[in-house]
């Protein structure tokens, strides 16, 4: 199967003007010295694209000139202004960034298309010196250019998008960064077109230049062997001219590591090394470690927490020890305003709920989150499962959907692969049975493995039911290390709460179960009957009927309910109880917690006892 960056150029060289590839991502970008772009940046809405088409419908960057488009940032020659320019930026509205158009504009709430973006900056180059033009996130397609010249095209709205632009900077130091964003779901797409979470379009995480030497680390891999706690292995990778035959040194000064490798002709060199007498990480003890790792001028620091994840039968070993996974799914959303999560704050709140809670797992779903709650979740003692967006019905044989996928599991797990925390990596959600879903899907599975041997794999199966006999045999699950299926007894199937016990589990594999999402809807403050729907009681009866049918499970290890907190979503319509909003959390869309979160909280207490002692 051709490689992505493939199929781009291919399409590029068809068309006459090559997309500039985009390099590979920085390791931990955020922590080199950057310039930030955040704050406000103009904007001018373009439902019918004409900033990137002409009238015939070509593409402006595709002509001749390569000019003509809103990407040129045009300005008049002359002070009579006689020249036509139908657009300008600086006396255009702003939008903040970090943060996704529809909150910040009521008459953006349910826009999808096209949103030009430009922000002007000051930075001058310095002479052997690299520089990195990096977005957190851009929903969903993205083009992008630096002072009117083309950077590239991006599809992905969850993942990081990254530009070496040292070529284009201006020498006087005066620059500006033009970004057409399209939030505009299609049905090849990943997500595809069909989802159960508001379509936030923009700029939705941090923009920031990033400056390195001309020959720089540019990833690196630092974590213990698979079921191995005494020996750290990993490998790292300059970048440059000068990255052949180099020294690098990794130290690890609290453990008594301090260790050279020379790159080899590609840049990459690799390590295995005796690391006795480790803290290992756990949610009960977060250890993270201060890793430096020096080439030259270049010194690249990080914190890293050190543990194995394994299974054996039907038990997870977390650091050789027996574990049952305490967990809730969370969406990238803060509840309490209105848009996407919108840096730390939100998102440490939301694990601070999750804690609360008695987790000491989350889910992340249904794509990848920002890389600062991965942290956020390493130094407060949080296993994580993480996604990529492979959601309900994808166009199973389309090549370039799944290159899409492929690529977005890549640059999740190239952001996550040093993070403690991670402990399993998801392929996908709710996807049905069949021929063509099984190779896409397996594909992905040994895309993951190839790219990390150090993490679970799973996905989110659906199940098949029969009366109160419920079968758990999709195929896929024998390439996965852990059961995982959403079951939602109470809610989308069956009759009232107090009929949920009476369901039964045929499970094929002999392997760890994760109940990856169950629940149901509860309007905080609506009171009614346990059969009520739409009342907290009918949400706590259901969790409570739910916990004890569950527990029959001989191999249950673990489950994310559906979901933490109320989250905004356009298919939820109902005026009454709704509003937009799905209501599965246990915490309200105001921050009040419902009833059946006290439910929750109490029997994950219990498996703490019985798992840790506590």
């Amino acid at each position: 199967m051709p490689t992505l960056a493939a199929v781009l150029l291919l399409a590029g060289l068809l068309i006459g003007r090559p997309l500039r590839a985009q390099t590979s991502l920085l390791q931990n970008a955020p922590a080199r010295q950057v310039l930030s772009l955040n704050g406000s940046w103009n904007y001018i809405i373009d439902p019918y694209e004409n900033g990137f088409y002409d009238y015939r419908r070509q593409a402006f960057d595709q002509s001749a000139t390569g000019r003509g488009g809103y990407y040129d940032n045009q300005k008049p020659s002359s002070r009579q202004e006689t020249e036509l320019i139908e657009y300008d930026f600086d006396k255009s509205a702003t939008l903040q960034v970090p943060g996704d158009w529809n909150s910040q504009d009521p008459k953006l709430l349910y826009y999808e298309g096209t949103i030009w973006y430009k922000k002007s900056f000051t930075l001058a180059p310095q002479a052997g010196r690299r520089y990195f033009l990096y977005f957190g996130a851009i929903n969903y397609e993205a083009h992008i250019y630096l002072n009117g010249r083309k950077l590239g095209r991006h599809q992905g709205g969850f993942t990081p998008i990254q530009y070496d632009i040292t070529p284009l900077l201006s020498p006087t130091g005066e620059n500006f960064v033009v970004v057409k964003a399209d939030n505009t779901r299609r049905p090849d797409a990943v997500p595809t077109i069909n989802t159960d979470w508001w379509n936030y379009g923009g700029i939705t995480r941090d923009v920031f230049i990033a400056e390195t030497p001309a020959t720089f680390i540019s990833d690196y891999k630092v974590q213990l062997a698979p079921n191995d706690p005494n020996t750290l292995a990993g490998y790292v990778r300059l970048e440059g001219e000068g990255k052949a035959g180099q020294p690098v040194a990794l130290t690890i000064a609290e453990a008594g590591i301090k260790h050279t490798v020379k790159t080899d002709a590609q840049g990459r060199a690799t390590f295995r090394l005796p690391a006795r007498k480790l803290r290992l990480w756990s949610p009960q003890s977060p250890t993270l470690y201060a890793v430096r790792l020096s080439s030259g001028s270049d010194v690249v620091q990080d914190r890293i927490g050190l543990r194995t994840i394994a299974t054996r039968g039907q038990d997870i070993l977390l650091n050789g020890r027996s574990t049952y996974l305490r967990g809730i799914s969370l969406h990238d959303e803060n509840p309490l305003i209105p848009g996407r999560a919108r840096g730390a704050g939100d998102l440490r709140m939301l694990l601070t709920w999750a804690k609360e809670l008695g987790c000491n797992y989350v889910r992340l779903a249904h794509y990848p989150h920002n890389e600062t709650m991965l942290r956020l979740a390493d130094e407060m003692g949080l296993l994580v499962w993480a996604e990529v967006p492979v959601y309900w019905t994808i166009a199973w044989e389309n090549l370039a959907t799944y290159q899409n996928a492929e690529a977005q599991l890549s640059d999740l797990i190239a952001t996550g692969k040093n993070r403690a925390s991670v402990v399993v990596w998801s392929v996908g959600n709710e996807t049905p049975p069949g021929e063509a879903r099984l190779k896409f899907m397996t594909s992905l599975v040994r895309k993951a493995r190839a790219l990390d041997d150090t993490r679970l794999i799973s996905a989110a199966l659906e199940l098949h039911r029969d009366g109160y006999q419920v079968t758990v045999d999709d195929p896929l699950g024998a390439e996965l290390d852990l059961t995982s299926f959403n079951e939602y007894m109470g809610w989308y199937v069956g009759g009232k709460p107090s009929e949920i016990t009476q369901y039964t589990f045929a499970i094929k594999y002999n392997k760890p179960v994760i109940i990856s999402e169950f629940g149901g809807d509860a309007l905080a403050g609506y009171h009614a009957d346990a059969d009520t729907r739409w009342s907290e009681e009918y949400q706590e009866a259901l969790y409570q009927n739910q916990l004890k049918m569950l527990s029959a499970i001989a191999g249950l290890r673990g489950m994310t309910p559906w979901i933490l907190a109320d989250f905004r979503a356009t298919r939820r319509q109902h005026p009454v109880y709704q509003n937009g909003f799905n209501r599965k959390g246990l915490i309200s869309s105001s921050g009040v917690k419902k009833k059946a979160f006290f439910v929750l909280q109490e029997y994950y207490r219990q498996m703490a006892r019985q798992y840790e002692g506590k």
